[in-house]
């Protein structure tokens, strides 16, 4: 099997999410710090243009959105099971509620002006003014909260989960860790990391230990690499289609069709490419790239929409 190949950036809470995963099942990986914003010449020769943080690859074989790049990790490690049989359904919502009301409440909150130099370092105002438009142009036309609604919702989301500790659970959900818990987590450790505005998590004293708790699994072994280096072993490598896969058809596309792949919340920027598999949870295209060579980018289902090119 290839190495598993992460890029990502120190501070971005969705890489956070997958390397404490990472750690969790004990899988040695390689990490490729790319740039926080546009332009990626590296990150769109591997993905066409998807442009999120963090991605994952093996090989060839690119995978977007930190909820699929879970479910691979299951898939090749499925001890200490992110979705153990008895909360599987619960875990997946609760998950999914938190990568997206939960991550843009804390959004809203932690963006204030005393916390930015611990979130971003201390940027010059050119930098400062580069990440905001970029990071306009990923939102669009998507609302932003206020500090005041953010930290509303975010203190109610606090005793919410404080509640789901009750009786010394150590987790969530019960006696084991599960995707919950780590989608859960990314977004807390970005509170903490935006220290002047941290103290919000002191209303949640069992969800603070639950925090310390989750770091304990760390990032496991690492090392780096150069993202010439990982574009240069995408072109030299198969990618691994998962043709054997059960098709499953939602949109009266057949595979080897010309499609495009579309985030449907933010960062808009579609993937286009022949669609190589259609299950019920996973959407895939291959793509030429003059530089990464052949290569197959994958997407969750949820959260993504395909059309006809």
């Amino acid at each position: 099997m290839s190495d598993i190949i992460l890029h990502h950036y120190p501070i971005s809470p969705f890489s956070e999410k997958v390397r404490l995963i990472l750690g969790y099942k004990k899988l040695a990986w390689k990490s490729v710090v790319i740039p926080t914003i546009m332009p990626k010449p590296d990150v769109v020769a591997l993905t066409g243009g998807y442009r999120r943080t963090p991605f994952m690859q093996i090989g060839a074989d690119i995978y977007c959105d930190s909820a699929l790049i879970a479910e691979v990790l299951e898939r090749m490690a499925p001890e200490s099971s992110l979705f153990p049989a008895e909360s599987s359904g619960l875990a997946r919502t609760l998950a999914q509620w938190a990568d997206a009301t939960l991550f843009w409440t804390v959004i809203g909150y932690v963006f204030q002006p005393s916390a930015v130099p611990y979130l971003l370092g201390n940027v010059t105002p050119e930098q400062m003014k580069a990440f905001s438009v970029d990071r306009a142009a990923m939102r669009g036309n998507a609302p932003r909260m206020s500090v005041a609604e953010a930290s509303g919702a975010l203190t109610e989301y606090l005793h919410r989960l404080e509640s789901m500790l009750a009786g010394g659970k150590p987790y969530l959900l019960g006696q084991q860790a599960t995707i919950a818990d780590f989608s859960v987590y990314h977004c807390l450790w970005f509170v903490k990391k935006a220290e002047p505005v941290a103290g919000i998590l002191d209303i949640a004293p069992a969800l603070k230990q639950w925090l310390a708790r989750m770091s304990e699994f760390g990032h496991h072994e690492f090392e780096a690499l150069d993202s010439e280096q990982a574009v240069a072993i995408a072109r030299s490598s198969t990618p691994a289609t998962g043709q054997d896969s059960e098709f499953y058809d939602a949109h009266g596309i057949s595979l080897g069709e010309r499609v495009t792949i579309t985030p449907t919340d933010y960062a808009l920027d579609p993937v286009e490419g022949e669609l190589v598999l259609s299950t019920a949870s996973e959407i895939a295209v291959r793509r030429e790239d003059a530089r990464a060579g052949v290569v197959v980018v994958h997407f969750p289902r949820v959260g993504f929409q395909l059309k006809k090119a």
